[in-house]
Parts: C-alpha cells; structure tokens; sequence
C-alpha cells in the first residue's frame, strides 16, 4: 500500500538539498547526477523503495488544487511535487511526510495531507539509499500479478496524475487490467472514469458493510484467483449469475444538480497548418461564454489553455496518439478529455467534454445548435451527442448510482449526410424534424431530442434514429 504526500510551494524547490537534508551523513549515491531523473526512489538496504519522489511541475491553472485536493494552493504560478510512500515499510510515509513539509518550509508553502506539516522532525537513514530511476517497474502499482496491476490511493478525488498514467500505460502494455482501489469517501475525476477500462479493470471501494464494492456498478467484489472480481449471489444459477449490488452504491440522493455531457468528433486533412483544439474551444466559448483555461497530459492541469502549444505536443508525438485533459474556471466547473491519433482519414481528435450546473443553474440548452452549427461549419465535425445527466456539479464521480443520462441532440456532420443515399438522413422515424446546420448545398443536421433526466425513453429514439441512419 502506498500513502500519497504533496508540496505545494511558490518557489521553485528543491528536492534534492532536501534529500541531502534527510539524510544527512547518508550514501554518496545521494548527490549523483543521475538523479536528474524524472522520479528518485530512496530505497532500503534490500532494494525496497520506501519513497518515490516526482520531478516538480509549474502549476499556472488556478483551482487545481482546490478541485483535486480540496487545499487551497499558493497564487498560480506554483510548484506541485509528489511523494509516495510504501506504507508496508517501517518510517516510510514518516520520510514522506517530513520530506514535504520540509520543502514547504523551505519553499514557503503548504503540504498535503495537512498531518504532513506536522512532521518535521529527524528520521532515521540509516540504510537508506536513493536510486535515479524506480527499483520497482511502477511506482504507482501496489500488487502485481498475472491478471491485474492494483494501485490503493487515498486522496479526495483520484486523478488521472502522471503517477496513474504511467501505470495505465503499462498494463496496457502487459495486457493486464488496472483495478484502483480507495476509501469510500473518495471520488475519481472524470478524466480517470471515460480512460479505466472495462473487465478486468475496476474501481475497488472499500466499504464497512460490503468490504469492497465496484465503484461504477456497484457489484459486491472479493479477492479471488488474483484480482477483485464480483461475487455471486448465492440463489444465483447458471442462467441467471447475478452478484449482488452495495447497499452504500443505492445511497442516491437527487441534490438538483446536473451536467451537460457532450461527445464530439472531429476529422482534419492531414496539414502542417492545422491547428488542434479549435472545435473544444468553440463549443466551450458557445456553451459558456469563455473558453478553457488551462491543460496538459496528465492531471493536475498546469499550462494556460493553447491550441497552439496543444498542436505542438500531438505533432510531436506523431504518429503515436496523444491524450489530454483540459480544464474551465473554477465559477464554472468543465472537464475535457482529447484524444488525438492519426488515421487514413487524416487527424481525428475524439473529444468528452462535461459542464457543472446547480440546482439554481440554467443550462444553456438554447446555445446546442449554435454550437452544433459552428462545429459543422468550422472544424468538420464529423458527429456529436449531448446528453443531460442528474450528476454533481463539481464534475467528481461518487461511488454511488447517479443514473444514467438522457439524450439531447445528435448530430451529424456534412461530410456523412451527404453520403447516405436518397434522403435517409432527413426522413427519419422522430417526430421531429432535423435542423439544418451550414449551407443548403451541403448541411449538417442537427437531431433534437427529448432531453428528459427523469423520463429514458429519449434512448429509445436515440437508438431508432441510428438505426435508421445506418439503414437497418
């Protein structure tokens, strides 16, 4: 098990001088330049890492701290520097915690959890060792076996940080499944929920009445032949195997709250001119009157918002696909995730993309084909879906049922109505007519729909209208 440990500091620190603080009288090893590493690992005599410390990041997007932590931060710009502790291991989250607060008392910062900043003290080194790269394969991953690489976080919102992506990336890798498991007070960041994948990939909750819980079904889970995995209810047959659902997961109550969840993608001419992140920015300028603010390839978000430098990056990783996460202000709450890669088409950016609104809050339903028409017209959409969903405002995923969405308004770009034959796309079985989108010569449609949360037979038509589109 590990225990996670930030700093959060307006200058830039340290990490080493405060290493060399730590251990004072410690190993050579400890100044060597290979320590320019992105991660150092102090490690004991027998090679266990007890802390692994990450390469500091320049955090310029404001309220990352607050949505991720729960912590105020100093003023952006800050530095954000993370420390995991191995837990099973004598005085390591002890070494984490004096390590953060002493490069916050150095840095004139603030650390998190805030017991860290009660921790500054001496901690025995004896036997302790730093290793430039990690000793272990993945300093994320807790348990390892055949089926599943098992990360066990305790942090209020569980991010799609650096640490996770790596770790995401090498169970991919291995052809294993990623299963996260935390407190039950937690909550994931959307970026985490749309990127965890499905069986055997899990969000494990531990539970007082259940002892562990899928956080996404709610399915009661054990420890069975090497991975958490649902356990079956005992009148189960072989027809019928259902496992029984958490108590905790059932604990519903509807606050007023909702999202407005829109899925879009883009189709672009492979071209040195082209400039990723212009369709994100489009329908986030029409849907909320300003455009992102910050971005990056992991989380916390730490760059201002730019298309631009988005662009760079993707191109820089071609032809190898790339995924981001883009960020809003904290007054109105969005979260976006893009991903680019290169296909025979050309660059395809797939874009989720969800909106916070109150009970007090309108949603600004009225601005969907307005922004639907400036995506067909502007950035070749090639399809989109909104959705409305009873969810949280503040864009975490509870372990809890929240229900699903229910259709808007689907969308459909010039390029594909134009090749359906006769006029299949604007006879359809709705009772409403599509919108027009763009030129008469060669428009986009826009498909309304219902848009009900309490009523899900939008999905009904949903599922007509496609139907119908694809000819079946």
């Amino acid at each position: 098990m590990t225990k996670d440990v930030i700093a959060l500091t307006p200058r830039m620190p340290d990490p080493w001088s405060v290493l060399v603080g730590l251990l004072s009288g410690g190993p050579d090893k400890l100044v060597d330049a290979a320590g320019e590493g992105a991660v150092v690992q102090l490690c004991d005599q027998e090679g266990r890492p007890l802390v692994s410390i990450e390469a500091p990041l320049l955090v310029q997007v404001p309220g990352e701290a607050e949505r991720l932590l729960g912590s105020a931060a100093p003023p952006v710009p800050f530095w954000w520097t993370e420390a995991r502790a191995t837990t099973g291991v004598a005085e390591a989250e002890r070494l984490a915690d004096t390590f953060a607060a002493r490069l916050a008392a150095l840095a004139g910062g603030t650390a998190w959890p805030p017991r860290a900043v009660r921790s500054v003290g001496v901690v025995a080194s004896e036997g302790v060792s730093v290793a430039p790269v990690p000793a272990a394969a993945q300093p994320a991953v807790d348990v390892l076996t055949d089926k599943v690489a098992v990360v066990i976080m305790d942090r209020p919102v569980i991010a799609m940080t650096a640490w996770l992506s790596d770790a995401f990336r090498a169970v991919a890798a291995a052809e294993r499944g990623l299963q996260i498991v935390t407190p039950a007070g937690t909550t994931l960041s959307a970026a985490v929920r749309d990127t965890l994948p499905g069986w055997p990939s899990r969000w494990v909750v531990q539970d007082e009445r259940e002892g562990y819980y899928d956080g996404r079904s709610g399915a009661v889970l054990r420890w069975q032949e090497g991975m958490f995995a649902p356990v079956t209810s005992p009148d189960a047959t072989e027809d019928d195997p259902h496992t029984p659902v958490a108590a905790s997961y059932q604990e519903f109550t509807d606050t007023g709250e909702r999202q407005l969840a829109v899925t879009l993608r883009t189709v672009h001419p492979a071209d040195e001119r082209l400039i990723l992140g212009g369709a994100l920015e489009a329908v986030w300028r029409e849907l909320t009157g300003e455009p992102p603010v910050g971005w990056g390839s992991a989380e916390p978000a730490t760059l201002p918002w730019s298309p631009g430098r988005l662009t760079d990056v993707a191109f820089t990783r071609a032809p190898e696909p790339s995924w981001f996460v883009v960020v809003g202000s904290p007054e109105r709450p969005g979260l976006a995730t893009v991903r680019v890669k290169r296909t025979k088409a050309g660059v395809e950016e797939e874009v989720t993309l969800a909106f916070g609104y109150g009970a007090d809050e309108q949603v600004p339903r009225d601005a969907l084909p307005r922004a639907a028409e400036v995506l067909a017209t502007r950035h070749r959409l090639q399809s989109m879906l909104v959705q409305l969903r009873k969810a949280r405002r503040d864009l975490a995923v509870p372990p809890r049922f929240e229900g699903p969405g229910v259709p808007l308004a689907f969308v459909l770009g010039a390029e594909e109505v134009h090749a359906l034959p006769d006029d299949r796309a604007w006879r359809t079985p709705l009772p409403q007519q599509p919108l027009r989108l763009g030129p008469k010569a060669r428009p986009a449609l826009y498909y309304p729909l219902p848009g009900d949360p309490s009523d899900l037979s939008g999905w009904s038509d949903f599922e007509r209208l496609v139907r119908h589109l694809k000819g079946a």
